[in-house]
């Protein structure tokens, strides 16, 4: 049970995802108060023309100042008192500013691949295999490094005068007024030496920047709300903001696949395995390695193809309600796979699935196949994707002990869940409660930097 008690030091944890935003308080122990149910914003992505995930950023900033506002209240009406505040969002996002702050593009995100072309030509400058293993990121469309290219050569009228940020530092701009980058969010564009903590110098030049033209890179956190936000949360105009952390390295935490032989499995929109690591930054040959901090590191394998996918064939296969659809699911739970082959990649994919250059495809359907049928199908397919990349980063890191499972469409579905089991050939336990293993982690570093 959470402490209620007036000494409890409680975190607002804001959680920028992709499928939404969401704000809710959490105490050291990582419980969420109950008497504060967390306030959520669904986050709306713009994928016309083809290849684009773009949204305006404007939105995505009202959709978290809206989040704390719902927060605020929450911990208002319980009588809890904030300590602190700490922010995770999605990783590889960017977007161009002026001077003033104000945005000049729309803010581009992971599943954007109009890049490509200009992530071979960066391919072709660079040599690849030593930026990543000085940075930690492939040279590919999903990371902000190549798409900072393809900006400059859609955006030229643009791209000189702008400051290239993802949202956490717009964010974080737009409340204090401050440009500001944590390691964990520039480890992720593919820009920083995940070494020594600094942008690096090759891969600047090669994208057509400046460390001018970027946040500077801290953990320090911020402090002083602009005064509009000062009035409108009273309660938050003196505690520490911690910079925005990425998602993945949240996620660890939060989930508790913290110690060694520990593998993170999460299934939300995207799907990742990761491995949390503390000492020196070694860039694993086949894994992207990105920061959680100044001392640990979070290696694995990303799949852009998950729950949002899931999403898309539940509207457009007029599928069953849930409860009905788990149990038919349910009854086929010792059945073979389906005898249907499915490709399920309705976005481009991460590196280096990416190299495959597959579509979605589902092949061997009759007259008499269903839509449960493909379905179950799908989740197959799936789920044999991330018992591979879960076989990938246990050669690379070493094998796992546990395997600890979260994310929304894990905790939806437990056909599901049962399915990727027998993939992998291991239980699955879950941890969080239906996604909030990204809220919980941030919530928790927060407080873990207040101690003494």
């Amino acid at each position: 049970m959470p402490n209620t008690s007036s000494d409890a030091r409680w975190a607002l944890a804001l959680d920028v995802g992709s499928s939404s935003v969401r704000a809710q308080l959490y105490d050291e122990h990582g419980v969420a108060a109950a008497a504060a149910p967390a306030a959520q914003v669904p986050v709306r992505w713009r994928t016309d023309p083809p290849g684009a995930m773009e949204t305006d950023a404007g939105a995505l900033v009202h959709a978290a100042l809206t989040a704390i506002d719902g927060g605020v209240r929450a911990a208002r009406a319980a009588g809890l008192t904030i300590a602190a505040v700490g922010v995770d969002t999605f990783w590889h996002g960017v977007m161009g500013v002026d001077e003033a702050g104000r945005a000049l593009t729309s803010l581009h995100a992971w599943g954007d691949t109009r890049a490509r072309d200009d992530a071979r030509a960066l391919r072709a400058r660079v040599d690849a295999d030593d930026a990543h293993a000085r940075t930690g990121c492939f040279l590919h469309e999903s990371y902000p490094a190549a798409r900072l290219v393809w900006l400059r050569r859609t955006r030229g009228d643009t791209f000189p005068r702008a400051t290239w940020l993802s949202i956490g530092e717009h964010l974080g701009e737009r409340l204090f007024g401050i440009r500001r980058t944590s390691p964990s969010m520039a480890s992720g564009t593919g820009l920083m030496d995940i070494r020594a903590c600094r942008w690096d110098a090759e891969l600047l030049a090669a994208c057509g920047v400046t460390a001018a033209r970027l946040p500077e890179i801290s953990d320090e956190p911020l402090r002083g709300l602009r005064p509009e936000f000062a009035r409108r949360w009273p309660e938050l105009a003196g505690v520490p903001w911690f910079p925005a952390l990425g998602d993945g390295a949240c996620a660890n935490v939060g989930s508790g696949a913290e110690r060694p032989g520990t593998l993170a499995l999460t299934v939300g929109t995207s799907a990742a395995v990761r491995v949390l690591r503390t000492g020196p930054a070694q860039v694993p040959r086949d894994l992207w390695l990105y920061r959680l901090d100044a001392d640990r590191t979070v290696a694995g394998r990303a799949l852009s193809n998950a729950g949002n996918t899931l999403a898309w064939l539940r509207q457009t296969l007029l599928l069953p309600p849930a409860e009905r659809l788990e149990a038919e699911l349910a009854a086929l739970a010792s059945a073979p796979p389906p005898p249907l082959e499915i490709v399920p990649v309705l976005l481009g994919e991460r590196p280096p699935l990416s190299e495959r250059g597959e579509v979605a495809t589902i092949a061997g359907m009759a007259m008499s196949t269903t839509p449960v049928e493909i379905w179950r199908a799908w989740l197959w397919a799936l789920a044999a994707r991330i018992a591979e990349a879960v076989a990938v980063v246990e050669r690379e890191t070493g094998p796992a002990e546990e395997i600890v499972a979260s994310g929304g469409a894990l905790h939806a579905s437990p056909a599901f869940r049962a399915i990727v089991e027998r993939a992998l050939g291991r239980p699955l336990p879950l941890r969080g409660a239906h996604g909030d293993e990204t809220a919980r982690g941030a919530a928790l570093l927060a407080l873990a930097r207040l101690r003494p």
